[in-house]
């Protein structure tokens, strides 16, 4: 699933949810805590990794894990085909066939025998040395859409140009640029009723199409015209015409619908990038979520993208961090399958919430503060 900008960051701020649960009697042994990460095989420019022990992460016990459990398995799926970092995932994947997934102690078990956790701190710039850092939110949109222009369905999801595929232009032209010129006249994938929920969309880089014949579409990024990215809730915020505390999916929403489709269109062409799709696979278990950089689908609640230099991608990785708008604990162990170019640094994550509105809702107003723990096969 390839993102620019976390959906936090681009039209950010917190919002609220959840809780807890009673912690079990079962705790780990402690493991001898080290000042440097010197025992662990994987080494990072971006990260600095230190020896902890399990009873450090906070809410460990608590933790759900057989809800992280099929995540857990389909990171296997990715580490197996591609391991960049050279770590032994084969082996600890190849021993967690042989647990009781429906068991938390032995889940708990499998990882506290089988991998060791390395407490995660930014290695330089102005935070050398702290474990706090950055956790926003994406998600998978839901759209309206047809296959034919009209009625309500006039703004057009296109696939990448086939022209460009034959040879690419040296200069290539704004998104502006592209929908007034007609140069994308023909690629056409389908239609749908509502311009900012696709914009919104090519944020995400991914989404779900609920078509007029009642039948759902998948698309997946396929490309960009190579600009950068700007934000167009910050163009607003510039012009006072909302302010932070507007500054949402739904600020911007309502802001449309009281403008014209003339103003709404200078709103989104103030971003140049423009994002390709192209139809995916479609999964009927809505928490199987599009595929990650990792090249396995992503698991709502429980994967999260990361900056590759800092991490290896696939790996487990605990998350204390609060829910949006709220100081309601977020403990839980997750999955790195995924990257954005927003997603920089040491303890810096991205969380996926999920498909459709609700999770666009907590994905829209979350930018947490948090702590994180990489697992490494020992």
């Amino acid at each position: 699933m390839k993102r620019f900008l976390s959906y936090g960051l681009l039209i950010a701020f917190a919002f609220a949810l959840i809780s807890c649960a009673s912690a079990p009697e079962y705790k780990a042994k402690p493991v001898t805590k080290s000042s440097s990460a010197s025992s662990s095989e994987y080494s990072s420019s971006v990260s600095k990794l230190i020896n902890a022990s399990w009873n450090d992460l906070p809410g460990w016990y608590d933790d759900d894990l057989t809800a992280a459990w099929p995540a857990w398995k389909r990171s296997c799926e990715g580490l197996v085909r591609r391991n960049p970092s050279g770590l032994d995932w084969k082996s600890v994947c190849s021993m967690a066939n042989r647990v009781n997934s429906s068991s938390n102690q032995s889940i708990r078990d499998f990882f506290e025998t089988h991998m060791k956790v390395m407490e995660i701190r930014h290695q330089t710039g102005a935070r050398a040395g702290g474990s706090q850092g950055l956790v926003t939110g994406y998600y998978e949109p839901y759209l309206n859409g047809s296959r034919q222009r009209g009625g309500v369905y006039q703004t057009p999801i296109h696939q990448y140009p086939d022209a460009w595929k034959k040879r690419k232009p040296a200069e290539l032209p704004s998104r502006a640029e592209l929908l007034s010129s007609g140069q994308l006249k023909g690629q056409e994938i389908l239609w749908v009723d509502d311009p900012v929920a696709a914009a919104f969309m090519q944020v995400q880089g991914s989404g779900r199409v609920r078509m007029s014949d009642g039948k759902v579409i998948r698309l997946g990024f396929a490309g960009t015209n190579d600009h950068k990215f700007k934000s167009f809730a910050q163009w607003l915020l510039d012009r006072k015409e909302i302010n932070h505390s507007t500054a949402t999916m739904q600020g911007i929403q309502a802001w449309s619908k009281k403008n014209s489709p003339q103003r709404v269109q200078e709103m989104l062409n103030a971003n140049p990038r423009y994002v390709f799709f192209r139809e995916m696979p479609v999964v009927a278990d809505i928490n199987v979520g599009p595929i990650g950089a990792l090249g396995v689908p992503l698991t709502a609640e429980r994967s999260i993208a990361v900056d590759p230099k800092a991490l290896p991608l696939g790996a487990p990785v605990y998350l204390a961090s609060t829910y949006p708008l709220s100081e309601k604990p977020l403990r839980r162990l997750m999955m790195a399958q995924d990257t954005g170019s927003a997603i920089v640094g040491a303890v810096r994550a991205d969380f996926y919430w999920g498909t459709g509105d609700q999770a666009g809702e907590y994905a829209g107003r979350m930018k947490q503060q948090g702590r994180m723990w990489v697992f490494l096969p020992r």
